[in-house]
């Protein structure tokens, strides 16, 4: 056994994932179970389940792969049923599933916020008021892992709703933490920004443009943009004793966005505020003693 795993103490573990089987959820799945951990996922779409259940056996790796909504109650209680009756614990709770649309706030209503709470908010409630118990019962503790995003840290015009359930995830869990944190229980967060998957250029409404060479250097310092690994690899190391001191906390895989904020890497100009345009215009900043 090699310094990772030694420390990791992944192998054997046992794991609920909700959104699973398709896009960021689908390497989650993949990284953990390479890593020992067995799993019993959710996901509401069919194909994503029937693809990776077939990986699973073909990999021969101890998985359970449901098709379901996890924005049911019933649903989570009969997954996490599953995973406690075929294994006796649970170790893990990942809750991946989320979803938006861009629309303003004052084209909305009551029927679409509904939606994107329901989507991105309380499906995380639920599994967590049913992880919680069981992760108590084992007495050895236990990781529980939201997927958020940038926007909940961040202003996101045309996406308010989804940003305040996202933030709303976000201090869910670090009050989470502190009232469970004596049982053993971790709450972290993981909020990535742009890591494209076919329903996120779907959602997000991205442009071709965004995903180019120069797109991506003037829009992340670290000038590409995220990878599934670069979520998955958060997911695996909150899951593991390796973070077993930290809790109420959220690690952010977005290229340095969040640091960067509003600061833009235009090709000849550099890290600016303005859009290239503008500065193209102005020739050089306006002598703040002028008149305008």
């Amino acid at each position: 056994m090699g310094w990772f795993e030694e420390r990791a103490g992944l192998a054997g573990t046992v794991a609920v994932v909700t959104g699973g089987a398709g896009g960021l959820g689908e390497g989650i799945s993949k990284d953990l179970s390479a890593n020992g951990v067995r799993l019993a996922v959710v996901d509401i779409d069919v194909d994503a389940v029937e693809a990776l259940r077939g990986w699973f056996e073909e990999q021969g790796c101890e998985a359970v792969v449901n098709h379901g909504d996890a924005r049911d109650r019933r649903v989570l209680e009969a997954l996490f049923g599953a995973a406690v009756e075929r294994w006796g614990r649970l170790d893990t709770l990942v809750n991946v599933v989320g979803g938006t649309f861009r629309a303003e706030f004052t084209d909305t209503g009551p029927k679409g916020w509904d939606a994107l709470l329901r989507t991105n908010l309380m499906h995380v409630l639920h599994a967590c008021s049913i992880a919680v118990p069981l992760m108590r019962a084992n007495g050895n503790g236990g990781s529980i892992i939201n997927l958020t995003t940038v926007e909940a840290h961040r202003a996101a015009p045309g996406f308010a709703v989804y940003s305040a359930a996202k933030a709303g995830v976000t201090q869910f869990a670090r009050s989470l933490a502190v009232e469970v944190g004596p049982y053993g229980i971790r709450v972290n967060n993981v909020a990535p920004d742009f890591a494209p998957t076919k329903n996120m250029l779907m959602m997000s409404g991205a442009q071709p443009a965004a995903t180019t060479k120069i797109g991506a250097q003037v829009r992340f310092p670290l000038a590409r943009v995220g990878k599934s690994t670069d979520i998955s690899n958060c997911v695996v190391f909150l899951a593991s004793n390796l973070s077993s001191y930290i809790t109420g906390s959220t690690l952010h895989p977005d290229g340095g966005t969040l640091a960067s904020s509003g600061w833009f890497n235009w090709p000849e100009i550099g890290w600016d505020i303005l859009p290239k345009q503008v500065i193209e215009a102005l020739g050089d900043y306006p002598d703040p003693g002028e008149a305008p």
